[in-house]
């Protein structure tokens, strides 16, 4: 083998490995958030604490774990224009999309809140054809369409839930819907300052901007709360809501924003309800059916077609 050619496939398999990781890091962040949507339910649902206190206990948990990893890196000057483009992506990737999910969770239906989610793709692939010029393929389109069909069918052929949750409302419908665009717009729009700075240099600003949000409207009930009176199982909770829902979680998706399309990162969303399907079985709540197997499979073959799409290899 020539030089040139071993250099070409040393350049192919080294691509094909971050296309890899970046997945799995997808993957691992929303397996996370179908836990967590269990998790938010019932500590809003029981009302311990408030969602804008529970927001800036989360940020305020992950930012301090993040800015202590920065002090063992070494130091990565961000540029003064770009404080204000990390300040953006902080209200629209983690102020405005954790905040409209935590107040809406109580008032919506799991079912009503995965369909919600399964818009997220659609919004993210026309956000980055317009700002990142990302073209639209048939084959892409197609991908989503797919794995679209494949979450819908699943909502709509599980029965086990029928009822069982009461009505969504109106207001939690539209800021569910608010919940899917801010993160399409986070994950379209901000793609090249993430590319630019290390997953901790960005997130330990974007948490120390989140904190900063919300730190004024809930500075009260963080510093008064009764941490002695929580129930050790909320406790517990509150621990996997700060240490893997939002450190680790949010660890793994700039770390996938910089390796995959931002249309494929937001198609692992679907994944959520199919997390939260095979928990119900684990824990005997729910029967695996030929319908989950079938949506499952139709969920992966769409991420799998756009992940082949020819568009962009970013």
């Amino acid at each position: 083998m020539s030089i040139s050619k071993f250099a070409v496939s040393s350049v192919t398999d080294m691509e094909k490995g971050n296309r890899l990781a970046g997945h799995l890091a997808c993957f691992a962040a929303y397996a996370i958030f179908g836990i967590n949507i269990i998790v938010c339910k019932d500590l809003t649902g029981g009302h311990l604490v408030s969602p804008m206190a529970l927001f800036t206990i989360r940020a305020l948990g992950a930012g301090a774990l993040f800015w202590i990893i920065s002090m063992f890196q070494s130091r990565e000057k961000v540029e003064a224009r770009d404080f204000i483009k990390i300040f953006g992506a902080a209200f629209l990737g983690y102020f405005a999309t954790q905040l409209t999910f935590l107040i809406a969770i109580p008032d919506v239906t799991p079912m009503h809140c995965s369909i919600m989610s399964a818009m997220s793709p659609i919004y993210t692939m026309f956000i980055a054809a317009i700002v990142l010029k990302e073209p639209l393929s048939w084959q892409k389109t197609g991908g989503v369409a797919l794995s679209l069909a494949g979450i819908l069918f699943l909502i709509f052929t599980n029965t086990s839930h029928d009822g069982a949750s009461g009505e969504s409302t109106l207001t939690g419908l539209f800021l569910m819907l608010l919940n899917s665009l801010s993160f399409s717009l986070y994950l379209g729009i901000f793609k090249p300052v993430i590319q630019k700075y290390s997953v901790v240099t960005f997130m330990k600003w974007i948490f120390l901007f989140s904190v900063l949000m919300g730190l004024p409207f809930s500075f009260r009930e963080v510093f008064s709360f009764g941490w002695t009176q929580i129930p050790s199982v909320q406790l517990w909770e509150l621990g996997y809501l700060v240490v893997f829902a939002t450190f680790i979680s949010y660890f793994l998706i700039p770390l996938g924003q910089k390796l995959i399309r931002p249309t494929l990162v937001s198609m692992y969303s679907y994944i959520q309800p199919i997390i939260a399907t095979v928990l119900s079985i684990i824990l005997g709540m729910d029967l695996l059916t030929w319908q989950k197997v079938l949506a499952a499979v139709m969920v992966f073959g769409g991420v799998i077609v756009v992940s082949r799409s020819r568009c962009r290899s970013n």
